[in-house]
């Protein structure tokens, strides 16, 4: 890969996004953005982002412009594609069962909220209990 598709900073460096630094991103507009972002990401802006979505949008650059960046917000739009100017917010995004906190970074752009917040829990077995198997049908007498 060329540097100039480079996503990320190395120590010391100030966050480039494929060579534009985070305030150069904050500046543009959603479409010079979209030119920026992966094809899923760009196709879902380019073809228009949801009601649903301008809101939440609208909302974070409220939160941003306030400066109420702790305050979370709260949304069920795991879909929606993390944006310069959603960068520094806290955003609770529904799994399914509950909200799940997600601080968002600079290296999350380019990607979905959804990603950040795992809808499956991992399964932790416990041990097998009488009758569980055919062996543990044997009880000995004494």
């Amino acid at each position: 890969m060329s540097s100039e598709y480079q996503i990320g900073r190395d120590k010391d460096e100030e966050f480039t996004f494929r060579g534009h630094t985070l305030g150069e991103l904050q500046e543009l507009s959603l479409d010079e953005v979209a030119e920026l972002l992966p094809a899923r990401q760009r196709r879902s802006i380019t073809r228009g982002l949801t009601t649903e979505q301008e809101k939440l949008l609208k909302d974070a650059r409220e939160a941003e412009e306030e400066e109420t960046a702790n305050d979370p917000l709260r949304t069920h739009l795991r879909d929606m594609p993390v944006l310069p100017e959603m960068v520094g917010l806290t955003f609770e995004v529904y799994n399914g069962q509950e909200f799940s906190r997600v601080l968002v970074e600079p290296e999350m752009l380019g990607h979905f909220l959804g990603e950040f917040v795992l809808t499956r829990t991992s399964v932790e077995h416990g041990q097998a209990g009488i009758g569980a198997t055919r062996s543990s049908k044997f009880v000995p007498l004494k």
